[in-house]
């Protein structure tokens, strides 16, 4: 196969033209690998430092003046430095990658724990909650709290209370789906601040990683170093903010879905905690 310098002097003598050039320069790049400054690297990251390095090679031509060194020790040295931003790259893409198979969204901080219903007791548990002082059987306290818990109730778990508090599936359902309505535009804002609390954790992910790839006591270090720190910083903040956010409706938007009024709903909560507070001591003490 022709050198370098032999193909270049084809070039610009016009025996051949710019794409003929252009390709036989990676033809020669793709098999003689020993020939070059990277003689030392795997085959396979050659390989993909050469497909990588292609659509480059149009600029290293135009950048090349014939001023006494060969065009054949001008690519050498084009290649040396381009193989830097290759690799930097490269690890780059591998830190990026290693986090976002590493951090998963449903284990990130900005995650909350939704509870885990059990249904093995609920009968029973829910038929001592609906009983008021005077042993009359009260649902609508439960159906308020389950409105107002909206959040974390699906569509199983409503479909499974509904036949125990009394109240038909379908409607249940269709309360649920109207307190989501009025809900609405909160929920987006809590969705768009937990997409950008995972943007953060995973920018505190890569730059973690990129600490363990540089070396210390150099600036690079120090700049990641820094960075890292204020991005922990923010995310905190962040994560501090959204757990102050409440998730459940308001007494009011659950009167209005009952059609009851604001203070019903406020004492029927209030008694079903007093209740609940009730029973979790009677069941400490067994």
């Amino acid at each position: 196969m022709q050198s370098l310098n032999k193909l270049f002097s084809d070039f610009t003598e016009r025996r051949i033209n710019r794409a003929d050039f252009e390709g036989s320069i990676y033809n020669y790049l793709v098999y003689n690998q020993e020939k070059t400054c990277l003689s030392h690297w795997e085959r396979d990251e050659y390989e993909d430092y050469v497909s990588w390095f292609y659509p480059r090679l149009q600029k290293a031509i135009d950048s090349y003046h014939d001023i006494g060194a060969s065009f054949e020790a001008f690519m050498s040295r084009f290649l040396l430095i381009s193989s830097k931003e290759f690799r930097v790259r490269t690890a780059k893409n591998s830190v990026t990658e290693y986090s976002a198979w590493c951090a998963q969204v449903p284990e990130l901080y900005a995650r909350e724990e939704e509870p885990v219903y059990s249904y093995k007791n609920a009968k029973n548990v829910i038929t001592q909650l609906t009983i008021d002082q005077k042993g009359r059987k009260n649902t609508r306290r439960l159906l308020a709290l389950i409105l107002k818990c909206y959040y974390y109730v699906s569509e199983d778990f409503a479909e499974r209370i509904a036949p125990l508090i009394g109240v038909d599936k379908k409607e249940l359902l269709a309360m649920l789906n109207k307190i989501r309505e009025t809900r609405q535009k909160r929920d987006d804002e809590i969705y768009k601040m937990k997409e950008r609390i995972y943007c953060q954790f995973y920018r505190c992910m890569i730059y973690e990683r990129k600490l363990l790839i540089v070396d210390e006591n150099t600036g690079l270090y120090e700049k990641l170093k820094f960075r890292l720190g204020k991005a922990r910083q923010r995310l905190e903040r962040m994560r501090m903010r959204i757990s102050r956010i409440r998730t459940d409706a308001t007494n009011k938007q659950v009167a209005e879905i009952i059609g009851i009024s604001k203070g019903t709903v406020d004492a029927s909560l209030h008694r079903l905690k007093l209740k609940w507070r009730k029973m979790s001591e009677k069941s400490d003490l067994n």
